[in-house]
């Protein structure tokens, strides 16, 4: 089964072909020359960038994967959620061009794409697991039961945690996107120089029970921000790796936690953060402390790309779901059964 998959959800153009689990071609434009100068996403400009860059990387990936566009079974797409002007240029063209070919269109949620994504590089990944998605839009953390049946277990409350290593990475004067920034600088401090409080989370309407699985990392930001005003903060770099290790620390706890409550001994961790060195390292003394298997993508895959849109459509056009050319996309979406739409 050959899929191409196109993802225009934020600010990345990519388009994909897998024949079953073999990458035939992926294929990225990123954006990262137009945002940075604003310090953050514009999302007009970076739907205008899918619009001039999408046909040609299209038409880049048939090449690189050395097929006809006849030789494709299916066209998936992301739908949601996202910028719903850049979901519109990338759903917009595979309904043009599975209308052309009279080949099934897949829409498929951006969450699973991430969730599934660890599936596709290792086969030993199988249902049920825990998957929790990290990105600058997205900290939510699954139990995925069977393909198309996922709980949300917990979510961030405020600011998903890439957002807030952007939000901090501006504060202590770094470049866009902060993650990777705060990253590299938090590798050369002290964190123990900058040490930040556990967020202390309630059950909503209960003020007495903490809450288990939720995140919340908008006090975190609002700590660095008054450490700074100090007359002796600490060091930059000391500063990055106390914010990182705060960050690093939440989200496994909870995902531990996780794992805990649903029985589940796998784990997956995708999105953006995913990608983060501290975060990987903290993940592989997880799997002995609490003899658990933890699954992350390879670093390319952890961020935004239409691989693993393929590979999702790919699953639901196995089990004969299609979406119709009336398929219209969805800037917020719970993720559930996201399959024929």
């Amino acid at each position: 089964m050959m899929v191409l998959g196109i993802e225009t959800s934020c600010d990345e153009t990519a388009v994909a072909v897998l024949r079953d689990r073999t990458i035939l071609a992926d294929c990225i434009a990123s954006q990262d020359d137009i945002h940075t100068r604003f310090g953050g996403i514009v999302p007009e400009l970076a739907s205008r960038r899918h619009i001039e860059v999408l046909p040609q990387l299209a038409e880049s990936a048939r090449t690189t994967a050395g097929i006809e566009w006849r030789n494709l079974d299916a066209i998936a797409v992301t739908r949601a959620p996202g910028l719903i002007g850049c979901l519109l240029v990338g759903l917009s063209f595979a309904k043009a061009l599975a209308f052309a070919l009279d080949k099934p269109l897949i829409g498929v949620n951006h969450l699973e794409g991430h969730l599934l994504a660890a599936q596709l590089f290792a086969p030993e990944l199988v249902f049920p697991f825990v998957g929790l998605v990290v990105s600058g839009g997205h900290t939510s953390l699954y139990h995925a039961r069977a393909l198309g049946q996922y709980e949300l277990l917990g979510a961030t409350r405020d600011d998903a945690a890439g957002e807030a290593y952007d939000k901090v990475a501006k504060l202590l004067g770094l470049g866009f996107p902060g993650g990777p920034q705060i990253d590299r600088l938090a590798a050369t401090g002290n964190a123990k120089a900058a040490r930040f409080a556990r967020p202390n989370l309630k059950v909503r309407g209960s003020p007495f029970e903490i809450a288990v699985h939720d995140f919340s990392f908008s006090g975190l930001k609002t700590a660095v921000a008054q450490l700074l005003q100090r007359s002796s903060p600490p060091a930059v770099a000391d500063i990055a790796a106390g914010f990182q290790h705060r960050v690093v620390e939440e989200l496994v706890r909870r995902l531990v936690a996780a794992a805990e409550t649903t029985g589940c001994r796998q784990i997956v961790v995708s999105g953006g953060v995913a990608a983060n060195r501290a975060l990987r390292a903290r993940l592989e003394t997880v799997v002995h402390e609490h003899q658990l298997q933890v699954f992350i993508p390879p670093v390319r895959f952890c961020t935004d790309n239409a691989v693993m849109i393929a590979w999702a459509g790919m699953q639901h056009l196995q089990r004969g779901e299609r979406s119709g050319l009336d398929l219209n996309a969805a800037a917020t979406e719970e993720l559930g059964h996201v399959g024929a739409a």
